[in-house]
């Protein structure tokens, strides 16, 4: 008899970091480099993912990356990765990076915002089937319904583009 997976709450695999903008990280305008604004998200993503199917994942897509406002040398950016979708194997997460000039004490400002898919696997790197969303408040509910459309919309694109 196969076991039932029970319903996870987005909070359980939630993940924030931080990070400090160095001179390394610049491009020649003093901003950071977009290579590693995305190398960021698609590491917190990972983390949420796994967190949320305690299961290995391996990134499907990098469905949508906007870039909001650029992020100079010395400031912090904090990321947040949050589940917004589930399937089958599959899970979708937002991830909202948001810059910080300590210095100016201004608060923090949206500089990224990401959607990536991630798949879960088994021991032998096949799709696994991962927890439900559990959607707690009517926020969970919309942001659900909403990476569900893009979702739909992101497979007929795939199907219009392979075929």
């Amino acid at each position: 008899m196969k076991t039932k997976i029970q319903p996870k709450p987005a909070h359980l695999s939630t993940v924030e970091t931080y990070h400090l903008v160095l001179p390394s990280h610049a491009n020649a305008l003093g901003s950071i480099f977009g290579g590693t604004i995305m190398s960021w998200i698609d590491i917190a993503a990972a983390i949420c993912a796994q967190r949320h199917s305690e299961r290995v994942c391996v990134t499907a897509s990098i469905d949508a990356l906007h870039f909001i406002s650029p992020i100079e040398v010395g400031d912090s950016v904090h990321l947040r990765a949050r589940v917004v979708f589930t399937g089958k194997s599959s899970m979708m997460i937002e991830v909202r990076a948001e810059h910080e000039n300590v210095r100016s004490q201004g608060g923090r400002s949206l500089s990224a915002l990401a959607y990536l898919t991630f798949v879960a696997l088994d021991e032998k790197r096949r799709p696994t089937k991962v927890p439900p969303l559990e959607l707690i408040s009517d926020q969970d509910r919309a942001d659900f319904k909403a990476a569900q459309r893009r979702r739909e919309s992101l497979i007929a694109q795939r199907h219009n583009d392979f075929n």
